[in-house]
């Protein structure tokens, strides 16, 4: 199955640096740029939960 990644907005000009995002049905590919190869599949809660802990420590 071929998806479209997505650059988070905070990535930068450069991108080199970047957490990408992906639509996978009901799921959510999760990847870091300097990794391509490596991606993290979450349902949407998990993406909600993830955002809303880095947010709560930041």
């Amino acid at each position: 199955m071929s998806v479209q990644w997505q650059k988070s907005s905070f990535s930068g000009a450069g991108g080199e640096n970047c957490v990408e995002l992906a639509d996978a049905g009901a799921r959510i590919l999760l990847r870091e740029s300097e990794s391509p190869t490596v991606e993290l599949v979450v349902p949407p809660e998990g993406l909600l939960w993830l955002i809303r802990q880095v947010k709560a420590t930041a």
